[in-house]
């Protein structure tokens, strides 16, 4: 295991010789944990991070993201756009723990989308979470549409994992609201309401093939 030395040389700091205590030191402040959501699928410039994080002021923007850097959690790239930031492997570290964090706040979903922003690029991080535990072989690929935007979710022996394609449409695509999308996937919506809500493309043997035999986490929030 490499060994990381990297204290935040931020003022606020539990002051705890604890791992986790620790880990909030770095990672606990508000927004924080946002930013690596928007970059776990990729790199980003400033202003596409800006306008994905609504809500948030340029300047405390702007103040995460040279912490984050000094901490090693981030780091820019240059490219042919300009400048982009990105995860290091280690801030890509924290897709686990956040994928936790997810599932244990999927109930918290249940009431509804609301009046609250959402970015369908967020469903890279939620759908394998929600389904962890699911595997596939072979393997099988379905194309999720949302708000106009479209992920590949995939789910083979090594388990379920979400991306955004820039070529290729899956043969299979699930277009519904994303409300839909996270209570099938969770499990608290079964396929054939999804379907009266959304409409599908393709196969529906695929959909049944993700969603219809649920990892075991999945079945127990449906009580």
């Amino acid at each position: 295991m490499e060994k990381v030395n990297r204290q935040s040389k931020s003022p606020r700091t539990y002051g705890q010789f604890c791992a986790l205590a620790r880990s909030l030191d770095v990672v606990g402040e508000r927004w924080t944990l946002l930013v690596v959501r928007e970059l776990l699928p990729g790199p980003m410039r400033y202003t596409e991070l800006k306008n994905s994080l609504e809500g948030i002021a340029t300047n405390l923007l702007a103040e995460r993201l040279r912490s984050m850097e000094t901490n090693g959690i981030v780091e820019r790239r240059l490219a042919e756009s300009g400048v982009t930031y990105a995860l290091t492997p280690w801030g890509m570290g924290l897709r686990e723990a956040m994928e936790a964090l997810g599932r244990w706040g999927a109930p918290l979903l249940e009431t509804g989308r609301g009046d609250d922003s959402f970015q369908p690029r967020w469903l890279t991080l939620a759908l394998p979470a929600l389904l962890r535990g699911a595997s596939a072989s072979p393997s099988v690929e379905l194309g999720i549409e949302t708000d106009g935007f479209l992920i590949v979710l995939k789910i083979d022996g090594d388990g379920p994992s979400a991306f955004v394609r820039l070529e290729g449409r899956p043969a299979t695509v699930l277009s519904a609201p994303p409300d839909v999308v996270v209570a099938l996937a969770s499990g608290s919506m079964g396929i054939e309401q999804a379907l009266s809500t959304g409409e599908l493309e393709g196969d529906v043997h695929v959909l049944e093939r993700v969603f219809a035999v649920l990892p075991t986490g999945n079945a127990d929030r449906r009580a």
